[in-house]
C-alpha cells in the first residue's frame, strides 16, 4: 500500500484513476460498437454468403483435382 506524504500527491493519483476510468470507458464504448458492426444483419449475412461460396468453390476445386464427378440420381 502506497503511503502519501502530502495532499499534492493523493490528488495527483486521484486524477490519474481519473483519467484511467476515462480511458476505460472509452474503450468499453468502442468495444460495444466494434461488436454491434460484426453482429449486424447485413455483416452476418453477407459473412454466410462468403463462407457458403468459399466452401462451393473449394469443393469444386477438389473436384476438379481428384476428378469426382457429381451423380445426380432421378427417382420415379
Amino acid at each position: 500500500m502506497k503511503q502519501y506524504t502530502s495532499f499534492e500527491e493523493i490528488d495527483r493519483d486521484l486524477k490519474i484513476l481519473k483519467l484511467q476510468t476515462q480511458i476505460d470507458k472509452e474503450e468499453i464504448k468502442l468495444t460495444v460498437e466494434e461488436v454491434k458492426d460484426s453482429l449486424s444483419p447485413v455483416r452476418v449475412f453477407g459473412n454466410a454468403i462468403g463462407a457458403i461460396a468459399q466452401k462451393a468453390i473449394v469443393l469444386k476445386a477438389v473436384a476438379k483435382i481428384f476428378g469426382v464427378k457429381r451423380v445426380v440420381t432421378s427417382s420415379k
